[in-house]
């Protein structure tokens, strides 16, 4: 189900106006869009948002914060792997991995995006840009090309600053980027492999009818 470029756009303010202002489960340094919403096209078959984001360092939380919402919630690591603060604000937001761990991505998707609509968020603890050429030489060894992070990108957020520029050229369709295929041939890969990624990712990003999310280590 496509999302119109009108509605996608909101969903980008909306989540650039919840990460200034709002708690977050765990500290968010920088925003991105990439893929489609990048290239100006309306609709779109997808919205995708990338969140670089840090540990919690110093966790703030305890044993009875811990019994907490392990009772509460059946959720283990509030406190550690997210902000119990957050927690105790949005637990309607707190959402777990398979060992029934907090899930830092798992969260950030469930306070940032809307669930009916069409729209990936990655969530990894490097920036998008090294994200993109570690994720592609991964996925070009193991023949895994459905993991390749689409390089066209614009950076809308970073350490508490709006791109003001990015965002109103992002509106405009201003910003001018080359085929996927040509992106990918940019980074070093084979020209006819490059084809072969380009379809996969594109294949992969059709046909999205609710919120998805992913979350990196690098």
């Amino acid at each position: 189900m496509p999302i119109s470029r009108e509605r996608a756009l909101d969903v980008v303010d909306s989540v650039l106006e919840a990460v200034e202002s709002e708690p977050m489960p765990v500290p968010v340094r920088e925003v991105w869009v990439y893929g489609d919403v990048a290239l100006g096209l309306d609709p779109l078959e997808r919205l995708d948002v990338y969140v670089t984001k840090d540990l919690l360092m110093r966790g703030d939380g305890d044993e009875e914060v811990e019994r907490e919402f392990r009772e509460s919630h059946g959720v283990r690591g509030v406190g550690s792997s997210v902000s119990a603060a957050w927690a105790r604000e949005y637990p309607e937001h707190l959402r777990a991995n398979d060992a029934g761990y907090a899930a830092p991505e798992r969260c950030l998707a469930a306070h940032l995006l809307p669930e009916d609509e069409p729209v990936h968020l990655e969530v990894c603890n490097a920036g998008f840009e090294d994200n993109v050429t570690q994720r592609l030489r991964g996925a070009l060894d193991r023949e895994a090309y459905e993991e390749v992070l689409d390089p066209r990108a614009v950076c809308l957020w970073v350490e508490g600053v709006r791109a003001e520029d990015a965002l109103a050229k992002l509106r405009g369709g201003e910003l001018a980027f080359p085929t996927l295929p040509a992106a990918l041939e940019m980074l070093g890969v084979d020209e006819r492999v490059a084809g072969d990624v380009a379809a996969v990712v594109s294949e992969r990003r059709g046909g999205q009818e609710t919120a998805s999310v992913r979350g990196d280590v690098v």
